[in-house]
């Protein structure tokens, strides 16, 4: 039942009751005398009296009650009319979402039958999207190592850009001295074949040279051509002497080109290299690669006795296959700038030839150097520029592994000498000589090769040498290439010469080694008939005066002056010079940023043997002089 309807029946009963209560009440107040209200109101109270008082009351509280209710029954009348508003709106909203719904589900249906006819599509999407994603972390990464190259390079630069090329600075600045026991009127530079005997001044006394002049300053130009690599190398230092060179005060010495020299080179490792540079005899770390050359760990500029070597110009051809890192086969060969050094003749000697002559100031070369007296009887030695035939030519194959480095080769050369034929006469030095001038080539060469092992990773041990005729110019003592025949052709000299080394690097700053060198001319003779006298000449003849090479100097030539290193009665030339060698380096700093100063300190012993003659014949070995030597330096290495 409806509220409302129930409120109204109650309202009818309470009606009607208090309507009767109230009749009730005025019978009986009508029944009473009105004189005696006061009297009724104190007699006791009768039992329908009280009864009636208690209806009332409660009717009064019914009343309250009925109030009450009825409030409520507003208040929820109310609540539910907005109930009913709410629901009806709940309603409209729940059919606007059905029909969203609907349309939803119409859409997603017709979107899975859209992605079911493309996943194809999605899944090479995604694909896509992982790989971009791949691509982008690497870029990132290759952000962040580029800038931190850059940073490096900016801050701490390897080399100059300049254009389109790297130019890379190099070199040291060198203090440097040198004691010798016997002099040899020398700087740091050692000439070995010039060691003096007893009998020679020199020979009793001692000399102490500082130098800087061997400070050296290089550049290194390198560009990417694309399709391959160019490359150029300059090298100099101070050890050229001008014709005003002297160490009186100033040390005025001249800048000297050691080395300098262009290449191209193709990533197939074909390279074209040429200019002046190491000679292709000269051991290499890597292949048979320019800048890779290995020289004794010594001071000397002259390097070490046994040591093969030249620096000239010359134009050098490789080929490389396989990497220094796995293994790698190379092969190159050269043509070089040709000379006939230190040639040495002595005897009765005919004297109407020549192979070159003084150098021609007006054609760049240094007139100081000349014939002199090299072509009268007697001489030792001519010095003179060649008038080469031909250059040297020069191949190597060279193999590499990491712990192991080979290489061998071959040179030829061509000596060309010019000469009136000459007939011995009937008195000793008599000659006949011819009318037309005659041409002579005599072909020299031999072969050479060199083997570096790297037993562990702080020690190397390495051999190398070289034979054959007219090669002692690429010695380091430069013994004499050639000699004169009787008939005035030249005749190459055999020579040996070899190098072991020991080198090792106990710690990162500290390198010690030590070597042993040797070269040898052998003893080139021919006899001339003089009428009934037989004479020899050539290379060591038996019959020259060895008989003053331990005399006492007796005079000294000039007043003020100094004796030379050659004594009379002195005359074999060299048979065997041998040095052996020790010493080590310490790297006090070493930084590739800010360079390395290190101090180096070396000591030899030189011996210099000469072929017996006479007054020495009963000493195989010849006469013999020592030079003990000590080297020091400090060198700042620019970074």
């Amino acid at each position: 039942m409806r509220p409302e309807r129930v409120l109204r029946a109650v309202l009818v009963v309470t009606t009607l009751w208090g309507a009767q209560l109230r009749l009730s009440a005025q019978t009986a107040d009508a029944t009473l005398p009105q004189g005696n209200v006061h009297h009724v109101k104190d007699r006791k109270e009768s039992k329908e009296a009280r009864q009636l008082r208690e209806m009332r009351e409660a009717l009064r509280d019914q009343q309250q009650e009925i109030n009450d209710l009825k409030q409520q029954i507003h208040a929820k009348s109310g609540e539910a009319t907005s109930a009913q508003q709410t629901a009806a709106s709940a309603q409209q909203t729940a059919a606007d979402a059905q029909a969203q719904a609907a349309a939803a589900a119409s859409a997603a249906q017709q979107a899975k039958q859209a992605a079911e006819g493309s996943s194809a599509k999605v899944s090479a999407v995604s694909g896509s999207v992982t790989q971009l994603q791949t691509t982008q972390a690497n870029l990132n990464q290759t952000v962040i190592l580029t800038d931190q190259q850059l940073r490096r390079e900016t801050e701490s630069p390897t080399a100059v850009h300049y254009k389109g090329v790297n130019i890379t600075p190099g070199g040291f600045a060198a203090f440097e001295g040198v004691w010798r026991q016997h002099s040899t009127n020398s700087g740091i530079n050692t000439p070995f074949n010039g060691v003096p005997f007893p009998s020679a001044n020199q020979g009793h006394v001692s000399e102490m040279n500082f130098s800087g002049r061997q400070s050296r300053l290089s550049m290194l130009v390198t560009g990417d051509a694309g399709s391959y690599m160019l490359t150029g190398y300059y090298e100099m230092d101070w050890l050229g002497t001008g014709t005003s060179s002297n160490n009186n005060q100033s040390n005025s010495y001249v800048l000297r080109q050691r080395q300098i020299w262009g290449q191209g080179a193709l990533p197939n490792g074909f390279t074209v290299t040429g200019g002046q540079m190491w000679s292709l005899v000269t051991e290499d770390r890597k292949g048979t690669d320019a800048r890779t050359e290995i020289q004794p760990e010594t001071i000397d500029p002259q390097y070490l006795v046994g040591y093969s070597w030249t620096r000239q110009p010359e134009l050098r051809v490789q080929q490389r296959w396989g990497n220094y890192d796995t293994g790698a086969f190379s092969v190159a060969a050269a043509a070089a700038q040709a000379q006939i050094t230190n040639f040495t003749a002595a005897g009765d000697i005919p004297t109407q030839f020549f192979f070159g002559g003084a150098g021609n100031s007006g054609g760049l070369y240094n007139a100081a150097q000349s014939i002199g007296a090299g072509n009268t009887p007697g001489s030792s030695a001519i010095t003179t520029y060649a008038n080469n035939l031909a250059p040297d030519f020069i191949v190597k194959a060279a193999y590499d592994q990491p712990w192991i480095h080979v290489e061998f080769g071959g040179i030829a050369r061509f000596m060309r000498n010019e000469f009136f034929p000459a007939t011995p006469g009937t008195t000793v030095n008599a000659y006949t000589y011819g009318t037309t001038l005659e041409s002579n080539t005599a072909p020299a060469g031999g072969a050479f090769g060199a083997v570096r092992v790297y037993p562990t990773r702080n020690w190397e041990i390495g051999i190398q040498g070289m034979g054959g005729t007219g090669v002692g110019r690429y010695g380091s003592s430069q013994l004499a290439d050639a000699t004169i025949k009787p008939n005035e052709e030249l005749e190459p000299i055999r020579n040996y010469h070899g190098m072991f080394s020991l080198v090792g690097h106990p710690t990162r700053k500290l390198e010690v080694f030590t070597y042993y060198g040797g070269e040898y001319d052998q003893r080139t003779v021919y006899p001339v008939t003089f009428g009934t006298t037989t004479e020899l000449i050539g290379y060591g003849p038996q019959t020259l005066n060895d008989t003053g090479c331990y005399n006492l100097p007796s005079s000294i030539p000039t007043a003020g002056g100094g004796g030379s290193p050659a004594a009379p009665n002195c005359a074999s030339p060299t048979r065997y010079i041998q040095e052996a060698m020790g010493g080590f380096i310490y790297r006090v700093f070493d930084s590739a940023s800010k360079g390395r100063l290190q101090y180096w300190v070396t000591y030899s012993y030189i011996q210099r043997n000469l072929w017996s003659g006479i007054g020495s014949s009963t000493t195989p070995t010849g006469p013999r002089a020592t030079e003990p030597m000590i080297h020091v330096s400090m060198r700042y290495y620019i970074p």
